[in-house]
């Protein structure tokens, strides 16, 4: 692949009907690219938990996939209240969803550590009252 391909999506805020379409047309061109099935499904679980933290957390955003010669990276980034302390959001279980989100079955704490987990290199830039851009990469 001598140039890089890129891919974008808007994510719609609150609306959990639409909520993983982007991370399965994502899966869907990864698949088409014919990439390793390893590779397209740790993107898939990373892209899906970001575009739902976006539904969930930030009236939506945008996804940017960029596809190279040796990862897929991801940029995520949303104008929504932003994460005051990453180092937490960043624990396991830890989750600032309201009770009506949890009732849906959504907002256990694990979208970011899952993020981080399914990826090789995953980078947060947060402003409380501005938004937040996370840079995920997945190496071949």
């Amino acid at each position: 692949m001598a140039e890089s391909l890129r891919f974008h999506y808007d994510v719609d805020g609150g609306n959990f009907t639409s909520a993983g379409q982007a991370s399965v047309q994502v899966k869907n061109n990864l698949s088409q690219l014919g990439l390793d099935p390893a590779v397209i499904r740790r993107v898939s679980i990373a892209m899906y938990e970001g575009e739902i933290n976006m539904v969930i957390h930030a009236d939506g955003g945008s996804a940017d996939i960029i596809v190279d010669d040796s990862c897929v990276t991801i940029i995520l980034a949303d104008k929504g209240p932003g994460i005051a302390d990453v180092e937490q959001a960043m624990q396991d279980g830890f989750s600032t969803a309201p009770d009506n989100i949890r009732s849906l079955g959504f907002g256990a704490g694990m979208g970011l550590p899952n993020m981080k987990r399914y990826t090789d290199f995953m980078q947060i830039d947060s402003v409380v009252g501005e938004g937040t851009t996370i840079t995920m990469k997945v190496n071949f």
